[in-house]
């Protein structure tokens, strides 16, 4: 019995030795695993960190090379150099592209200007320096002596006529001229005194009527029997230099007393009347300033009539100005644009309208010069309209902003890749 029970106790130990046994193999296979596993890892890192070490080392090189070929291309310098410097609110711009650009930069300051208000206009011809030719009898126009729009001088014959009534006339003055000069010849011991006042009288009478007829003394004095076929004919001499504005006529065409068949102006100054709505307070004085505008050009004006009426046609106020016309553009029947001028009360700070410049959510800037070739946009508010200016609020005096060639700088900030004006 003692010895069955010792032979389980054996069995029994043996059994749990080679339990542990397996145990421990198991357990050693299973640190050898990770072992072989953690070994791989490690070497796979090394392989991966060797390939980038390589690949970060040809990358270099090759970037390296890209920049010595950068460098060494003189066009890549060239744009180097032309490119500004950028900032967080501005853009600073070399003195090339600043010549290019024909950019101006300018102080503003405080100072009288004058606003305006505006009215449509026509050119007219100076009548204080106008002439009519106009017949003073009905007659007949033979021929033409000068053209539309011809530049005539003093003396100058314009147009010859026909009329029945000058050539009785000239008879009449041939017939007293003539007995005159006989009875003054004789003197007043031959005959009485009643018979050469008379004789005068009657001389004086026939001269004075062709004078009134529109003939010249030089004309006058022409007229003699050897040239009696010419009895009738008459002709208009240029009173004054200027320009032929009018020449409605035909030859051979018959005229009446009074009609215009020619107008001389001298278009050195001319007058412009204005239009004025009579609803508009427009109070304008003798020789107040004005400009007028035609094709973009000024002109300077004053006034010096305004009629007390209102046109029947156009219903408007008529304000008569005179313009000088020394580059010989305006002519009369032009229209034009009127800018009566008023000077400010205080001295207000005004940009030229090509210097505004509106964001991107409406507010109108300027570019404000902090340093030379520096710009930045900055916001103003916009007063009142004086001529071809704009007043401006929201600066300091003295300050110096772009006031020729805004857009571009603009566009330049633009192209940097940021808000110009600071949104």
């Amino acid at each position: 019995m003692k010895t069955v029970i010792k032979s389980k106790i054996l069995i029994l130990a043996i059994g749990s030795i080679f339990l542990e046994l397996l145990s421990y193999n198991k357990v050693y296979a299973l640190t050898l695993n990770t072992e072989n596993k953690t070994s791989v890892q490690r070497q796979q890192e090394v392989d991966k960190h060797k390939h980038d070490n390589e690949q970060e080392h040809k990358h270099s090189e090759n970037k390296h090379d890209d920049d010595l070929t950068h460098q060494n291309n003189p066009l890549n310098n060239l744009k180097k150099d032309e490119t500004e410097d950028e900032h967080e609110e501005g853009i600073t711009l070399n003195p090339q592209k600043l010549s290019l650009a024909t950019i101006k930069v300018d102080s503003i300051n405080p100072e009288y200007h004058f606003s305006t208000v505006y009215a449509p206009g026509e050119i007219k011809a100076n009548g204080y320096s106008s002439y009519v030719v106009s017949p003073r009898t009905e007659s007949v126009i033979i021929s033409r002596h000068a053209t539309l729009g011809e530049h005539v001088e003093i003396g100058q014959t314009l147009v010859t006529l026909f009329s029945e009534t000058v050539a009785q006339a000239q008879a009449d003055y041939l017939i007293a001229s003539t007995e005159w000069q006989r009875i003054r010849t004789l003197g007043s011991k031959t005959v009485s005194e009643s018979r050469l006042l008379q004789a005068q009288t009657t001389y004086n009478a026939t001269y004075s009527k062709l004078i009134a007829l529109g003939l010249t003394e030089k004309s006058i004095a022409r007229i003699s029997n050897k040239d009696i076929n010419t009895f009738g004919q008459y002709s208009f001499i240029a009173p004054r230099e200027g320009v032929v504005l009018q020449d409605d006529f035909i030859q051979g065409q018959r005229v009446a007393a009074g009609d215009t068949i020619m107008m001389i102006a001298d278009e050195e100054q001319l007058w412009v009347e204005a239009k004025v709505s009579p609803n508009k307070n427009l109070q304008v004085s003798i020789d107040s300033e004005a400009y007028v505008t035609f094709e973009g050009q000024a002109y300077n004006a004053k006034v010096i009539q305004e009629a007390h009426t209102i046109d029947p046609i156009t219903r408007t106020r008529i304000i008569r100005l005179a313009v000088n016309n020394e580059d010989d553009k305006l002519h009369s029947g032009m229209f034009v644009k009127v800018n009566f001028k008023f000077a400010t009360q205080d001295k207000v700070m005004a940009v030229p309208e090509d210097a505004l410049i509106r964001s991107a959510d409406g507010d109108w800037t300027v570019f404000v010069e902090g340093h030379p070739g520096e710009f930045k946009a900055t916001e103003i508010k916009l007063g009142r309209a004086l001529g071809n200016l704009r007043e401006i609020i929201g600066l300091d005096s003295g300050t110096r902003i772009v006031t020729k060639g805004a857009f571009f700088v603009a566009s330049e900030i633009a192209k940097s890749g940021f808000d110009p004006h600071n949104h």
